[in-house]
């Protein structure tokens, strides 16, 4: 069972990632390809990208020998580009104890490019460079616009519990065993981790199917990737990019019903009342009671000016109504 302890100050410093990071979703999708046990749910999906990936993505095998991957691998970043940087800022004495862990100080035969990297030499971390992008664009790229979509309705979600809630019942909807200060997850492997004023970062992920992963690491946040989504893999379809948009609206309406979606997408200008109820062709009343809802929520704002009434988004509201990547 993994244990999380949390001190006063970190239950002000939880948050949900408002968007999902390249990087770590590539490691879970790359860790679900080699969990043979998910072998009939995801075992077509495997096989089809094993088939697909190109060789010069083969050295991102070599970094995690018997499963265990180098902790220098753990960052977020919310593009590809920055998850990249951030590997590559890595202190090269944590890149050399880290391969060295992983490696079992000589129990394993070592690449002589993961040698090569061990000295910290440039044309290593490119062959790192290469093997991740052209693993992303093999196994993410093709379905990146559907984990973003995924992404916020997954965000929403939980953003709507601790509006209404607090932080506890979204806590507790991930895993129910919150109780004086320790978040118990049953069925994860037995681990402790001790916030110690870090903060904590939850991060779905649509492609691991496992327990919670954990990023822990000194004088930073704990990251704790969950598993989200459907149990089925992600598999790329052709579409156009109305198809993309209609794919966030259906999510979007899905978690806050078709009424109250449509009027965030309404509010890209400030609307009064009577405007949101002709733009959605619904009363006053109904048009102001949806407005409330998604008030409370924290999605939007109201301001009075004399018997004026208007409805502006909230930056939250903006990121949720928002069909961009």
């Amino acid at each position: 069972m993994l244990r999380v302890r949390f001190t006063s100050g970190d239950f002000a410093r939880v948050r949900f990632a408002p968007r999902p990071s390249p990087v770590a979703e590539l490691h879970a999708a790359l860790m679900m390809m080699g969990a043979p046990h998910e072998e009939l749910l995801f075992g077509r999906w495997r096989g089809r990208l094993l088939r697909a990936l190109p060789r010069t993505a083969e050295p991102l095998a070599d970094l995690v020998p018997g499963g265990t991957a180098p902790r220098f691998l753990d960052v977020l970043g919310e593009t590809r580009e920055e998850g990249i940087a951030r590997v590559r800022a890595a202190r090269p004495e944590f890149v050399r104890s880290e391969l060295e862990r992983v490696y079992g100080a000589g129990r394993r035969p070592v690449p002589p490019w993961i040698r090569a990297l061990h000295t910290g030499s440039p044309d290593a971390w490119r062959v790192w460079e290469r093997a991740q992008r052209a693993a992303y664009e093999t196994v993410l790229a093709p379905v990146w616009s559907r984990v973003q979509d995924l992404h916020r309705a997954e965000f929403a979600r939980h953003a709507l519990v601790v509006a209404e809630q607090g932080l506890g019942a979204a806590l507790a909807a991930l895993a129910p065993g919150l109780r004086d200060g320790v978040w118990e997850w049953p069925g994860a492997a037995p681990r402790e981790v001790r916030l110690a004023g870090r903060g904590l970062v939850l991060l779905p992920t649509f492609h691991w199917r496992g327990g919670p992963l954990l990023q822990d690491l000194p004088d930073r946040p704990v990251v704790l990737a969950y598993p989200a989504g459907g149990a089925l893999p992600l598999t790329g379809s052709a579409g156009t990019a109305e198809a993309v948009g209609d794919g966030h609206e259906e999510a979007l309406a899905g978690v806050l019903g078709r009424t109250r979606a449509a009027l965030l997408r309404t509010l890209a200008e400030p609307r009064t009342t009577t405007e949101l109820a002709r733009c959605l062709g619904v009363s006053n009343a109904t048009a102001s009671a949806h407005a409330q809802a998604l008030r409370a929520a924290g999605l939007l704002t109201t301001t009075r000016t004399g018997r004026s009434v208007r409805h502006a988004v909230t930056p939250l509201g903006a990121l949720l109504a928002s069909s961009g990547g």
